[in-house]
């Protein structure tokens, strides 16, 4: 696969398919800021606010074909990075446009909606605002209401400054035909429609939780920018329209207490790499007054079940676990939390459906995967053997990948070695373990 990039590229994109329809496919996953249709090659090019979008709507799309008009439309990610001015004039010259995408560079006020349209709005009526941060900084796409206001705006108000010395504006024409806007507030507003709610119901507004996702009217993004829909279709995937024995898929609560932990061998890494295998990890505490105690954040309510579910009493360290739902609906940051929302190890922003469908209960056997091309059976063992009774172990290949199977003698002794050797380095490969359900090699 191609290098992740927040630049789609779109195929099989015919004629009878609009700008509109190639929005309304990728709009659930976040913002999307600027779009160029190859007509002569049936194809489009697309770009996303950042690159967890993209990836979002490019896993939620290798699960379920997208097709737009009954025509099936394949993506990918683009080779390029970023689209430039040179490749838009490939769909249309840099063409004047009433929506324009705005960066604001050295930031050092916060810059709302209502700033913004004080800015704005001497230049001509402007009737919708969005406003989105991203790893470039700040962004905005304001809507005139006429193309000649959004004109008249950019060649005045280019390279100036809001405040003196600081925020300075960066002006593009967007190349968006109509701004979808489903909340007036601080981050987004609709002139023309006064009477739209503030949020969400039921929805509490965490930051940095996926607002750019609320806007856009997606119910808030799980841990690593991961839409609801995009998860949805990769339980779906997973489970072929049913769910797990015992889960119900209805739980809400994403914060997990676990009890009767080793306090001399527990740390929050082990946790992780323990927990992780059930969702991603926001992040995760050791309570100092009970220091058998961890309080997990998980991505979501339904990767908190699968976690609470299948961990339920299992043996760790000489210790049966206590795994339940925490009363705490999420885990303040501060100094005593490990944060691991943009943890690279975090299983679930690659291959969803797969890791859902290898949830299990602790087994006796471990999956070992990612290992360096050269490994022998005897590092394996060398590797593992300190945590168990080794009963049978095989070194065998994959898609041209070597990976590995050890069965220890208790599902304690193969916990114990997940946890303790999984995300560990090997000769340059970080190693991926998993339980496998497989009773014997």
């Amino acid at each position: 696969m191609a290098e992740p990039s927040k630049v789609i590229h779109v195929r099989n994109v015919g004629h009878e398919i609009s700008e509109n329809d190639l929005l309304q496919l990728f709009q659930p996953f976040g913002v999307i800021t600027k779009l160029v249709m190859l007509r002569a090659k049936n194809q489009a090019l697309l770009q996303m606010q950042d690159v967890p979008s993209a990836i979002s709507a490019l896993q939620f799309y290798a699960n379920v074909q997208p097709s737009i008009r009954g025509r099936n439309v394949y993506v990918q990610f683009s080779s390029h990075q970023e689209l430039t001015t040179m490749d838009q004039n490939q769909g249309r010259e840099d063409e004047p446009n009433r929506i324009l995408l705005v960066t604001i560079h050295h930031m050092l006020y916060p810059i709302t909606v209502d700033v913004l349209h004080q800015v704005f709005s001497p230049h001509g009526y402007v009737e919708k605002i969005v406003t989105f941060q991203k790893s470039a900084g700040f962004q905005a796409l304001i809507q005139y209401q006429s193309r000649q206001s959004a004109v008249t705006a950019r060649s005045t108000l280019q390279g100036r400054n809001i405040y003196d010395g600081c925020c300075q504006l960066d002006i593009q024409f967007s190349n968006l035909d109509e701004l979808q806007v489903n909340y007036n507030n601080d981050r987004s507003r609709d002139f023309t429609n006064p009477n739209l709610p503030t949020e969400q119901k039921g929805r509490s507004s965490q930051p940095g939780y996926g607002d750019a996702g609320s806007m856009y009217g997606v119910q808030g993004s799980g841990a690593g920018g991961y839409s609801q829909m995009a998860n949805a279709a990769a339980i779906a995937a997973a489970f072929g329209g049913g769910l797990p024995p015992g889960i119900t898929g209805t739980n809400d609560r994403c914060t997990i207490l676990v009890a009767n932990l080793n306090p001399d061998r527990i740390d929050e890494d082990k946790l992780f790499n323990l927990f992780s295998i059930y969702g991603n990890i926001v992040r995760i505490k050791l309570l100092r007054n009970k220091p058998d105690h961890a309080l997990i954040q998980m991505g979501d309510g339904f990767q908190a079940e699968l976690a609470v579910h299948f961990l339920k009493g299992a043996m760790l360290f000489g210790k049966r676990l206590e795994v339940n739902f925490s009363k705490h609906p999420n885990i303040t940051q501060g100094a005593e939390t490990h944060e691991y929302v943009n943890s690279n190890l975090n299983r679930f922003n690659r291959n969803a459906a797969k890791n859902y469908r290898y949830c299990c209960s602790p087994t006796k056997m471990i999956h070992l995967s990612t290992l360096p091309q050269d490994i022998t059976e005897e590092d394996i063992v060398s590797l593992v053997e300190e945590h168990g009774t080794i009963v049978n172990s095989k070194v065998f290949e994959m898609n041209g990948k070597k990976q590995a199977l050890v069965q220890f003698e208790t599902e304690e002794q193969a916990t114990e070695a997940l946890v303790c050797k999984h995300a560990s380095p090997l000769s340059g490969s970080v190693i991926r373990i998993s339980f496998s359900q497989l009773q014997n090699i």
